[in-house]
């Protein structure tokens, strides 16, 4: 390779350096990203959701369920709609009439 490194790169070859540099005074910076009044009121209502001292909201538990099953449902409802058009197109290329459903 080129000559200007001991790792035989040259400095054109070398990607720019990723770190930025964090100022000295962290005064900005912490009143940036520190929670607010009302992140905090939400957190310890959530925690007293949690703990089962308030009934209204859902808890963490809850809403992971809720989200499974949005997911399940979304799924299935993609299935149906695949069989479906599976079972039309198989009744089409065989001649056969499909008549509702059999409760035999």
């Amino acid at each position: 390779m080129g000559e200007g490194s001991p790792d035989g790169e040259t400095t054109q070859e070398r990607p720019p350096n990723p770190v930025v540099s964090l100022p000295s005074q962290p005064g900005p910076a912490v009143s940036e990203f520190e929670p607010s009044a009302r992140t905090i009121r939400n957190w310890v209502t959530q925690a007293e959701r949690e703990g089962g001292q308030r009934p209204d909201g859902l808890t963490t538990a809850e809403r992971e369920e809720i989200s499974r099953l949005r997911r399940e449902n979304r799924q299935l409802k993609l299935e149906r709609d695949i069989l479906s058009k599976a079972t039309a197109r198989f009744a089409r290329k065989t001649g056969t009439i499909l008549c509702g459903s059999t409760d035999s």
